[in-house]
């Protein structure tokens, strides 16, 4: 049975029968050797793999930026989605559609990985969503203007 879900704009609670939910995630994870591989028509492409993957597991993508040696994420999603899992279909997807379409990435790639196997996730609160947000957002603009890429 499908379950209406309804999002208020006020305080973006979610109600589905039986239960309300406010769930956000700040997701980033790394290139193998944090090889800065992710520019161009592959950060495009990118952008676009797991904007489909993330609507395909019903996650919400509320912020994103896609950097040359990582991506940081804001999510938002249901308490049934188990979060480790939907991040190696993210990853897992990706990849396999990024070495599809840029078959070249693999020799820059010793073993032919993608990603770091490791992730890092913290829970994001009401309040500090719009900081979260802002600081996704300010991480093409520190690069470009020579800051630390390297601190996320």
């Amino acid at each position: 049975m499908d379950k209406e879900l309804i999002i208020t704009s006020k305080t973006c609670v979610t109600h589905g029968r039986g239960y309300v939910y406010l769930l956000q995630y700040h997701i980033v994870w790394v290139t193998k050797y944090r090889k800065p591989i992710l520019t161009g028509d592959i950060a495009a492409d990118i952008k676009r793999h797991l904007l489909t993957t993330m609507n395909e597991l019903q996650m919400d993508c509320l912020a994103m930026e896609v950097m040359p040696d990582h991506i940081h994420l804001l999510v938002s999603c249901k308490p049934q989605l188990r979060l480790s899992d939907a991040i190696k279909v993210l990853k897992g997807n990706t990849a396999r559609w990024l070495f599809m379409g840029h078959p070249e990435l693999k020799k820059s790639l010793w073993g032919g990985h993608l990603w770091n196997p490791s992730y890092f996730v913290v829970t994001v609160s009401e309040r500090s969503t719009a900081q979260v947000e802002a600081y996704i957002q300010s991480q093409e603009r520190r690069v470009s203007h020579g800051g630390d890429r390297n601190q996320s």
